[in-house]
């Protein structure tokens, strides 16, 4: 780790990165794409999950080495920056939209709304989309939520669905593409309950008695799965499914159905102090603490803080709840034999992709331990 670390450190200094900034290992990311290739179920395609990759040159990476062109959206603003750089570009919205998001993205936007497959959970959205539709006088192109077992919203029973079928031609202006099932709970579920295991065989089961009810040509979108559990989909009625933090392995993905992905996007920034960290007040209430093993030795201050990641370099870097946290220099406890000196970097794993990407401006692309391009990103939620 200390060997890998230097060389990103080593990296940054050359190229004059001096303030907090997100570094993307654009070789990690390969090596995990590859593995995607490696084991995705041949009938099925990936879907790219934007909010997870909100950075348009990391999207069109991924695309291409995979050769998709679907992406699942959840933002207006991502959504038409998507359209405008990939014409080809195929958009299914992962959680539905106030119906008057969906009227000011169609009214007030230039992108080809016609490309994109708005998400219907209720018979009540479904009314208010095809009363939408009228009004503008375009057709749209919906797809249905169906619950598989999260019990997050959308259609709860084959038979809910096949009611707003039966609707659904009194709303001449919408075309059904299919369904979108989610199973993000099935990796959690505790083996008293069955496990991970029989809970996606069970929503595997749901969703194929949702897809049942559908007529031929509402058949195109059969979407299922996350990152978690897309390449655990083999032989079932899904004819894709979505993914995005997979590709750069943020903590919260350490699941054993990605055994083998690498970390390939970090927070880096410089060390701004190393001291021997005191509290306020008296001090014998700081040596109290030290050695009752409450409270460190050693410590430094990071350019910035407070960011949804996990320390991982300098080793031993920890967060310390009696100072807090800090988004302007947060103080991270160290090893007493720790060698950190101001002016390192300190690495952070992020826990999560979507947002954490977009907070530092362009990120940082290594590759052959040199920083070989900035990608810009995309808006934030």
């Amino acid at each position: 780790m200390r060997t890998y670390f230097s060389a990103l450190s080593e990296a940054l200094r050359q190229a004059s990165v001096f303030q907090p900034c997100l570094l993307l290992d654009l070789d990690r990311l390969d090596g995990n794409i590859a593995l995607v290739k490696g084991r995705l179920d041949p009938g099925l395609a990936v879907r790219l999950v934007d909010k997870s990759l909100a950075c348009l040159p990391l999207l069109s990476h991924i695309g291409k080495a995979l050769g998709t062109d679907r992406f699942m959206t959840f933002h207006p603003p991502i959504s038409a920056a998507v359209l405008k750089a990939f014409p080809d570009a195929n958009l299914l919205y992962g959680k539905p939209m106030p119906v008057g998001a969906a009227r000011a993205a169609l009214v007030k936007d230039d992108a080809d709304w016609s490309r994109v497959c708005w998400l219907i959970d209720s018979d009540e959205r479904l009314a208010e989309y095809g009363a939408l539709a009228a009004e503008l006088g375009v057709d749209l192109r919906i797809a249905f939520e169906i619950d598989v077992g999260l019990h997050r919203g959308g259609f709860a029973s084959p038979g809910a669905l096949s009611k707003a079928l039966r609707a659904l031609p009194a709303h001449k202006r919408l075309r059904c593409e299919g369904v979108m099932a989610y199973e993000a709970h099935a990796p959690h579920i505790p083996g008293l309950f069955g496990g991970p295991a029989k809970a996606l065989a069970q929503a595997s089961e749901r969703a194929a008695a949702f897809v049942a009810c559908l007529g031929a040509d509402h058949r195109g979108i059969l979407n299922i799965g996350g990152s978690k559990t897309a390449l655990l989909h083999h032989g079932g009625i899904a004819n894709e499914v979505s993914m995005g933090s997979a590709f750069v392995l943020p903590s919260d993905f350490d699941t054993p159905s990605l055994d083998d992905f690498l970390p390939a996007a970090f927070i880096a920034t410089p060390i701004l102090k190393v001291v021997e960290p005191m509290l306020p007040g008296s001090p014998a209430a700081s040596r109290l603490l030290q050695a009752l093993g409450r409270f460190p030795r050693k410590g430094c201050y990071l350019y910035g803080g407070k960011w949804m990641a996990e320390p991982v370099f300098p080793e031993g870097m920890k967060t310390n709840g009696l100072l807090g946290l800090s988004s302007n220099q947060q103080f991270m406890g160290l090893p007493a034999d720790s060698a950190a000196r101001p002016g390192d970097y300190a690495f952070l794993r992020p826990t999560q992709s979507e947002a954490v990407l977009q907070q530092f401006g362009p990120i940082a692309v290594l590759s052959g331990g040199k920083i070989v391009d900035r990608w810009p990103v995309l808006p934030m939620m």
